[in-house]
């Protein structure tokens, strides 16, 4: 038990203190096949500036489309960080967004992917601060925005979640839940300390 727990709190602690992107525009990639990619972008302060939903994958297969989308979206924000969500989909989003990134160099501009944890987004999303913090956005939206955070800054970002449901752990429902809940409160208070 004491190991199992040991082995979640080191997991969320490398999440939390994962190197930051710094404050630079970000396109958030939230996968999906049926439901659409959820694409939202967030400037350097973390703002939400826009949303967008495109079909790339099975049924709609609309490549093309979605790529116009997408570099428009790019274009217009000067996006030059794109994080996708490790989730149902993402190695085909991946694919995307490197076509993405191949238009971008044609046009001169340099753009970068990398692939985030999603760990939590949706539980996120759902929450009582997502509602807060972004009121007039739809749910499925929010966790793309959480993704592009994500990047920017992720011990800020996931702060917002409960630890319990960044889900980084073994056999989480079978240990002492209360030993468990203090042991990954103190992680997240170490890590917000330690950077201050």
């Amino acid at each position: 038990e004491k190991v199992a727990i040991k082995v979640f709190a080191d997991n969320l602690r490398d999440l939390l203190l994962a190197a930051p992107a710094g404050p630079r525009v970000v396109m958030g990639l939230d996968p999906g096949i049926r439901t659409g990619v959820k694409v939202a972008v967030v400037d350097a302060t973390g703002k939400l500036v826009d949303t967008a939903t495109v079909y790339p994958h099975e049924p709609k297969r609309d490549w093309d489309g979605s790529l116009f989308t997408l570099a428009k979206l790019c274009e217009k924000h000067g996006v030059n960080l794109i994080a996708i969500g490790n989730g149902t989909a993402s190695r085909e989003t991946d694919k995307l967004a490197a076509d993405l990134i191949k238009m971008a160099a044609k046009a001169d501009r340099a753009i970068e992917k990398v692939v985030v944890s999603e760990a939590g987004a949706s539980v996120y999303s759902a929450s009582e601060y997502a509602s807060q913090e972004m009121p007039d956005v739809d749910v499925s939206l929010r966790g793309a925005a959480s993704i592009a955070r994500r990047l920017q800054d992720p011990l800020a970002e996931l702060v917002k979640i409960d630890p319990k449901s960044i889900g980084v752990g073994q056999y989480q429902h079978d240990v002492n839940q209360s030993e468990l809940a203090r042991t990954l409160g103190t992680v997240v208070e170490d890590c917000v300390n330690s950077v201050g």
